[in-house]
């Protein structure tokens, strides 16, 4: 009998969706969980209520966040966070992408415990997820949960990247704009002169100014700056800033906030604001095509029937794996007439 009453029902999709619009962090947590699910019936159900929660959604800013490891990220989001919500207008939602092991499939998700301060506001949704493996430096699911949060309320979302390098670009679908953290004295500004994640920056932050010694920094600041005159303009409006920031002792906090507020309101003026989220829209449109085409294909019965044979053949150089895609593409698909 104790067991029974200890089971808890899950909350209806009608009730996640009425949650979600009174901002109720449990609802948007649970919706949140049903999206990065792999269960199909959980992800159906987080579908429904995505398509329920877009006449609610409330205009944001997302800023992505990235950099190497150790570059402090997480407490320059805090030190940011802390000014953002100086406008009571702000609520923030954090969402920090952790690497997942690619043996155990596991992820530490501790980004939360290094926002103590933030953690504790009630106007502050934080959410830790794994990137399941995912290259790009984001979440998988990142676009969907950016939704949930803007339907929850949250017209600022933070974006905090995996921090692995130059395969981060993706966050440049995902976000409206991308601040780059670079370390000074350790090489990271090197990583300036290369293109990928640098021509996407739209603005670039050299970190511990408390700590680092005026050449440090003065050298890694002009090594950005000249690396982004050689990048071409990611926009016609806009040049990206070089900020020398610390969230020790706020020094460039406050610029890099109204940075980004800046650069929402040159591109807005411009029609690029929206064009750029059109552009995002599409490319999620067809990742999501090419995602359940793939996962269609594969559950489909002729290609479980002839796969292995055919991934036999390739291995024993009977077969090139060219011819060996073609005849299992057109055991679903019929091949087109020639023209």
């Amino acid at each position: 009998m104790k067991q029974n009453r200890s089971k808890r029902r899950a909350p209806t999709t009608q009730a996640l969706i009425r949650g979600i619009e009174k901002g109720q962090r449990g609802a948007l947590s649970k919706a949140i969980t049903l999206v990065e699910s792999h269960r199909p019936d959980h992800r159906e159900q987080a579908h429904t209520i995505l398509d329920a929660c877009l006449p609610f959604r409330c205009e944001s800013l997302r800023i992505g966040i990235t950099g190497p490891p150790g570059v402090g990220k997480s407490t320059i989001i805090e030190a940011l966070g802390d000014t953002i919500l100086e406008d009571p207008a702000n609520k923030l939602a954090v969402l920090t992408i952790d690497p997942s092991s690619s043996r155990s499939k596991g992820s530490i998700l501790g980004d939360k415990s290094r926002m103590e301060k933030l953690t504790q506001r009630s106007e502050v949704y934080i959410r830790p997820s794994p990137s399941s493996g995912h290259l790009g430096g984001t979440s998988p699911r990142t676009h969907e949960t950016i939704l949930l949060c803007e339907a929850a309320g949250y017209n600022v979302i933070i974006v905090e990247t995996v921090g692995v390098g130059q395969s981060e670009i993706s966050v440049d679908d995902m976000v409206d704009f991308i601040l780059l953290l670079i370390q000074p004295g350790s090489g990271d500004e090197l990583q300036g002169m290369k293109r990928g994640i640098m021509e996407i920056a739209d603005a670039v932050a050299v970190t511990k100014a408390d700590q680092a010694s005026r050449q440090s920094m003065q050298h890694a600041v002009s090594s950005c700056r000249s690396a982004l005159q050689l990048m071409p303009k990611k926009y016609p409006c806009w040049s990206p800033h070089v900020f020398e920031v610390s969230s020790m002792n706020g020094k460039g906090i406050g610029e890099l906030w109204q940075n980004a507020l800046d650069f929402r309101t040159a591109l807005s003026a411009h029609n690029l604001f929206d064009t750029h989220r059109h552009r995002q829209l599409d490319h999620f449109f067809k990742t999501l095509i090419e995602e359940q085409l793939k996962a269609a294909f594969y559950r489909h019965p002729d290609v479980r029937k002839h796969l292995s044979g055919l991934t036999a053949e390739i291995r024993q150089n009977r077969l090139t794996p060219f011819s060996g895609a073609r005849q299992l593409i057109e055991k679903v698909i019929s091949p087109l007439p020639p023209r």
